[in-house]
C-alpha cells in the first residue's frame, strides 16, 4: 500500500475520492441505468452494449437520441441489459445454451466483475430480484408469479467496533480495515442452488478464460486515468494496470491471470473454494496486512438471505423490489408520493410536475433509513399521507425544512444487469465493491479487488454505524414491475450511489409520460440530496422549464449526463 499523508489520505487518489462530500463535475453523467423491459417480446435499449445481429435494431427517438443514440433490440427468446457488451454477451451466450434467467444473470454479473473490477467483483456483494413466472404443466397450475430477493450485502468483520475510525476516518475508505466480509459468491451460488439450471462450472469458466486478456474499454481506461498514481506506484496494481511503465489505454490487452487462476479454481470446486481454503487464506493475508481486522471465521460463517421481494403498488401495477438496507422501501415511498398527483400523467413534462420530481426525491434521502424501528412504515401508503401534505406546488425550501438526519455521501461504483428468459423468469442485479476500486486492497496472488463497505456506516448516523455482522445501508434498488394483469412489465436497477434510487424512480415517470422505452432511460434527469444545496439538472431540460424552477426558489446546475443506459 502507499503510505498515507499526513492529512491521512493516499496520494495521488483522485479529489472526489478524498473528500466524498465534495461537490465535483461529474454530476448525473455517470449514473448509470440497466432497465429491461417486456412485452409479448424482449425489448432491450442499447448504447454501446451487446447488439447481435440477428436482433431487429431500432433507432430511438429519444429526444436526447443526438447526442446519446441509443438502439431499441427486439428479441422473442430473452434479453441481457449490463453495462459491458463482453459481458452482455456472454449471459447471451448463456441464454443459448439453455440456461434461464439466473443462470445468465449469474454468468454476466461475474463477468462485470472480471472487466469493470473498479465497481464490482467477487470481493464485493449486492443484491438480486428475481421474478418466478407462472408454472403451468400437466400436473399443476400456479397462475401468478413469484417473486424474491437476495441479499448478498458485505457484513462488517465480527472485531468491529461502532468507534473504530474515529480519528482515522480515512482507514473507512481505504486499507483492509475497510474490507466488510465479501457476498457475491454466497449470493450467486445461493441463486444457483435455488433456481438455476447449467451446472455451476459451466457459468463461471467462460469468465475464467475472459480473465485472461481482453480489451481495455473507454470507461477503464477513465477509471485507470484517475488512479494513475497509485497504478504506477502500487506494484501489484501496476502489474496489471501498467504493465510496461505506461497506463493501459482503451484497445490495449489488459490481463488478471490470477484472478483467471481464482475462478478456474471456483468453477471446478464450487464457491466455497473462495471462503475457506488456500484462496481464502491468501485474501485474509492481504487484509490483515494492510491493516484489517476479518478473520476466517468471518469468511466461514457468511450468510445470504433469502426473501419474498417487498411488495408495492402504483396505479395498479406491482411494484417487486429488495428490503432494508436497500433503498427499495425508500422507492416505494417515492412511488406513493408520486400516484398522488392524479394529473401527472395527463399534464406530462411540465416545470410543476418538474418541481413535484424534485421535492418528491428529496424526503427520502434524509429519511432514518438506518432506523429498524421505522424502516417498515417508510413503504406505506399511510406513510406518504403523512408526508404528502408538506410537499409545496409553489416553491421550494431549504434543507431544514426537510428534517434532514444526515448527510448523504458522493459514493461511486456499482452496476447493475437485468435479464429475461423465454420463460418469464426476469432477474434484476446490483453488484458493488463500493467506492471505485473499492478499498484500493488487491489480492496479488488470487487477483481479487476488495471492497470498502466500512466506509459507508461511517458516513451516515448513529443507526448506520459499524457493528459486527452489520450490513451496511445502500443505494441499491433493483426492482421488477407487473402490470395490472400480474404480467411481466420490467426490470430495472442503477449505479451511482445515491442518485440510484432517483434514477430509477425518474424512468418510471418518464414511461408514465408516454415516452417509448428507449427515450423513458436516456431523457436527462434532474437530483436534488439537499447538500449540497443545489439541483442537478441535465441540460437536455428546456430552458423555460429550468427558468420556472429558479422561480420556485431552486438552485440549479445544469449537467451533461452520458449515461450508459439499457432497456
Amino acid at each position: 500500500m502507499l503510505p498515507l499523508t499526513k492529512e491521512g489520505i493516499y496520494p495521488g487518489l483522485p479529489v472526489y475520492a478524498e473528500v466524498p462530500r465534495r461537490s465535483h463535475q461529474l454530476g448525473l453523467r455517470h449514473v448509470l441505468l440497466t432497465l429491461l423491459a417486456a412485452s409479448a417480446t424482449a425489448y432491450v435499449l442499447l448504447g454501446s452494449l451487446y447488439r447481435p445481429n440477428e436482433f431487429e435494431v431500432y433507432t430511438c427517438g429519444s429526444p436526447s437520441c443526438a447526442r446519446n443514440p441509443a438502439f431499441l433490440v427486439k428479441a422473442k427468446h430473452g434479453a441481457v441489459a449490463s453495462e459491458n457488451e463482453l459481458c452482455s454477451d456472454i449471459g447471451v451466450k448463456t441464454l443459448k445454451k439453455g440456461g434461464n434467467a439466473v443462470d445468465a444473470a449469474i454468468s454476466t454479473t461475474l463477468c462485470i466483475g472480471v472487466t469493470n473490477m473498479f465497481s464490482s467483483g467477487i470481493g464485493g456483494g449486492g443484491f438480486m430480484t428475481v421474478r418466478l413466472p407462472p408454472l403451468q404443466s400437466n400436473l399443476s397450475s400456479i397462475s401468478s408469479s413469484k417473486v424474491m430477493t437476495i441479499d448478498f450485502r458485505e457484513v462488517a468483520p465480527a472485531a468491529s467496533r461502532e468507534k473504530m475510525y474515529v480519528g482515522q476516518s480515512d482507514k473507512a475508505r481505504w486499507g483492509g480495515l475497510a474490507v466488510g466480509v465479501p457476498g457475491e459468491l454466497r449470493g450467486l451460488k445461493k441463486a444457483h442452488e435455488l433456481w438455476g439450471k447449467l451446472k455451476w462450472s459451466d457459468l463461471v469458466r467462460p469468465n475464467a478464460e475472459l480473465a485472461k486478456g481482453w480489451k481495455v474499454s473507454k470507461e477503464l481506461e477513465r477509471r485507470i486515468e484517475m488512479f494513475a498514481t497509485p497504478m504506477h506506484n502500487l506494484p501489484e496494481w501496476k502489474a496489471i494496470f501498467a504493465p510496461n511503465g505506461c497506463l493501459l489505454r482503451e484497445g490495449d490487452i489488459i490481463s488478471r491471470t490470477a484472478l483467471s487462476r481464482t475462478l478456474e479454481t471456483i468453477a471446478s470446486e464450487g464457491p466455497d473454494a473462495f471462503y475457506e481454503g488456500p484462496i481464502a487464506e491468501s485474501i485474509l493475508a492481504r487484509i490483515r496486512g494492510t491493516g484489517g481486522i476479518m478473520t476466517q471465521d468471518d469468511l466461514s460463517n457468511y450468510e445470504v438471505k433469502v426473501q419474498p421481494a417487498l411488495e408495492g403498488t402504483y396505479r395498479g401495477r406491482k411494484i417487486y423490489t429488495t428490503h432494508a438496507p436497500t433503498s427499495g422501501p425508500v422507492l416505494l415511498h417515492m412511488l406513493n408520493l408520486l400516484e398522488k398527483y392524479e394529473d401527472f400523467a395527463a399534464d406530462g413534462r411540465t416545470s410543476l410536475n418538474v418541481h413535484r420530481l424534485i421535492e418528491i426525491i428529496k424526503y427520502p434521502n434524509f429519511m432514518e433509513r438506518a432506523d429498524a424501528k421505522h424502516i417498515d412504515e417508510i413503504p406505506t401508503k399511510a406513510y406518504a399521507d403523512y408526508i404528502f401534505p408538506n410537499i409545496t406546488d409553489g416553491f421550494t425550501h431549504s434543507p431544514e425544512y426537510y428534517n434532514p438526519v444526515y448527510d448523504v455521501p458522493t459514493d461511486h461504483g456499482t452496476s447493475h444487469s437485468s435479464v429475461l428468459d423465454k420463460d418469464g423468469m426476469a432477474v434484476a442485479i446490483t453488484s458493488t465493491v463500493n467506492l471505485i476500486f473499492g478499498s484500493m486492497v488487491l489480492d496479488p496472488v488470487t487477483g481479487v479487488i476488495l471492497n470498502d463497505e466500512s466506509a459507508g456506516p461511517t458516513q451516515f448516523c448513529k443507526d448506520n454505524y459499524p457493528q459486527p455482522g452489520k450490513r451496511p445501508l445502500s443505494s441499491m434498488t433493483p426492482t421488477i414491475v407487473e402490470d395490472e394483469a400480474g404480467d411481466f412489465s420490467i426490470a430495472v436497477g442503477a449505479s451511482g450511489g445515491s442518485r440510484i434510487f432517483p434514477a430509477v424512480f425518474q424512468v418510471l415517470a418518464n414511461l408514465e409520460w408516454g415516452l417509448d422505452a428507449s427515450a423513458a432511460v436516456e431523457y436527462g434527469r434532474v437530483h436534488d440530496q439537499l447538500f449540497p444545496t443545489f439541483v442537478d439538472v441535465d441540460n437536455v431540460y428546456p430552458s423555460e422549464i429550468v427558468e420556472d424552477l429558479k422561480n420556485r426558489g431552486h438552485n440549479i446546475t445544469s449537467t451533461y449526463m452520458q449515461g450508459l443506459v439499457c432497456l
